[in-house]
């Protein structure tokens, strides 16, 4: 037969330290290990484990520069070179972006390609 806790008293929950919160989730996130065997040995839920792990992440985790928060707009400006490459090896639109990165769109792209990557820089 299982194991049963009774709780007396108005304290209706239980309660662990912080060592034992990372001794749960280094035994939990441990290679090889089983979470849910963790926990059901341990008699916590696995998704209090998974909340414990996700609160020490954001705890420890840095935070984003507000440079890169706000969206905003940027001047586009038309070079005419005479001495142009042809369509294919020369791109149509370079997006210059923060910290020195650069986005070069080639005129042979897919449209749907260029939409969905235009997407996930917003």
């Amino acid at each position: 037969m299982g194991q049963m806790t009774v709780f007396s008293g108005p304290e209706r929950r239980r309660r662990w330290s912080d060592e034992e919160r990372l001794e749960i989730l280094s035994e939990a996130f441990a290679p090889g290990a089983c979470v849910a065997e963790v926990a059901r040995r341990r008699d916590v839920s696995t998704a209090l484990v998974y909340t414990w792990r996700r609160k020490l992440r954001d705890a420890h985790s840095e935070p984003e520069p507000d440079d890169l928060a706000a969206p905003d707009f940027a001047a586009a400006v038309m070079i005419e070179d005479l001495d142009v490459a042809p369509s294919g090896l020369q791109p149509a639109i370079v997006i210059d972006l923060a910290r020195g990165k650069r986005i070069s769109i080639f005129a042979s792209a897919l449209p749907a390609l260029v939409a969905s990557a235009l997407k996930a820089l917003r």
